[in-house]
């Protein structure tokens, strides 16, 4: 259904841990399920303006960007600077079986949630085999 689109990511996380992240931001942690007909993507995005938040969907790509703005005025001395400022960016390549014109999102607790529908010629369905008997059965399939 979804694949990963970066295979760098654990490097750069590596990296991350080691040298720090003051210089650019982490990418967006996500988690992602299926359940239902619907599959269903967690980003955190703690501290984000939820107008700052945009969504788009090109072919099977979807692209989420945020900014997350540093709350430090401008004339203060900062003293420590752990939590990552700027603009991010992911995205997501979508399956073939996706529905990309009906996805729905929702900002909550820091937490966007995106729900894709599964498109109907990806669910499961019946159908009918004819018999030597002319007589039609069912299979599910």
């Amino acid at each position: 259904m979804l694949m990963r689109t970066d295979p760098f990511r654990d490097l750069d996380r590596l990296a991350d841990q080691v040298f720090g992240t003051a210089a650019r931001p982490v990418a967006m942690p996500m988690d992602a399920y299926r359940s239902g007909e619907d599959v269903v993507i967690h980003l955190d995005l703690p501290g984000v303006d939820p107008g700052s938040i945009d969504l788009d969907v090109e072919r099977n790509v979807l692209t989420v960007r945020a900014e997350r703005r540093t709350p430090v005025p401008e004339n203060a001395e900062q003293i420590v600077a752990e939590r990552s400022s700027g603009r991010f960016s992911r995205q997501v390549f979508l399956g073939d079986t996706l529905s990309t014109d009906r996805i729905s999102a929702a900002y909550d607790a820091g937490v966007l949630t995106i729900r894709i529908p599964v498109a109907e010629r990806a669910k499961p369905r019946k159908i009918q085999i004819s018999g030597g008997s002319d007589t039609a059965r069912q299979i599910s399939g």
